[in-house]
């Protein structure tokens, strides 16, 4: 289930959104990313939202069947993590990828919906008082492990928070260098 969640999670909908609409490859337009910020600025609002859509619900099925079948707890966090691992890392794509935002936030709220929410409602105050996606989203993936200690919700998802949102904060480098050179572009 590992294994199959890292190919489900390597789909690059981005790509293939873009290409079906528009014959758009993101990778080579606006920010060069995969994810439904960048198809926003490269192809539009519909695509944007279908890519958005297949990357929140990446996953999610065998995360679901591996609950049903009574997987314990780090089982299933590792059958998650799996599908974020190749989100950020696709094999389609010669392990680049996304940001692991979208497919992370859609794991969580399987997981956790009120953690999810919190962060849900984080994301959203960063976009609104900084007007940047890469603000919300650092803002939200900021507060996810201190969400999982202050909730107390086990040492498996304190870990799985934790490394979710180093990777997040990887994946988002050059977005914080283009924040502090004044040069990130708005939402």
């Amino acid at each position: 289930m590992i294994f199959a969640n890292y190919l489900i999670g390597s789909l690059p909908f981005g790509l293939i959104v873009s290409k079906m609409f528009q014959g758009a490859d993101p990778r080579k337009q606006g920010s060069g990313n995969i994810g439904a910020t960048n198809v926003l600025r490269v192809v539009g609002k519909k695509a944007a939202g279908i890519t958005l859509l297949c990357d929140l619900l990446k996953g999610l099925p065998l995360i679901i069947a591996a609950r049903q079948m009574a997987f314990d707890e780090r089982s299933v966090l590792l059958v998650a993590l799996a599908a974020i691992l190749g989100h950020v890392f696709s094999i389609f794509l010669k392990f680049k990828g996304g940001k692991g935002v979208a497919t992370s936030f859609g794991i969580i709220l399987i997981l956790t919906p009120h953690v999810a929410l919190i962060g849900l409602l984080l994301w959203g105050g960063g976009v609104f008082f900084g007007k940047y996606s890469s603000v919300g989203a650092l803002t939200a993936f900021g507060a996810l492990p201190l969400l999982a200690f202050f909730l107390d919700l086990g040492t498996d998802f304190l870990l799985f928070t934790g490394f979710v949102s180093l990777l997040v904060y990887f994946r988002h480098l050059e977005n914080i260098r283009r924040l502090i050179r004044g040069t990130e572009g708005k939402v």
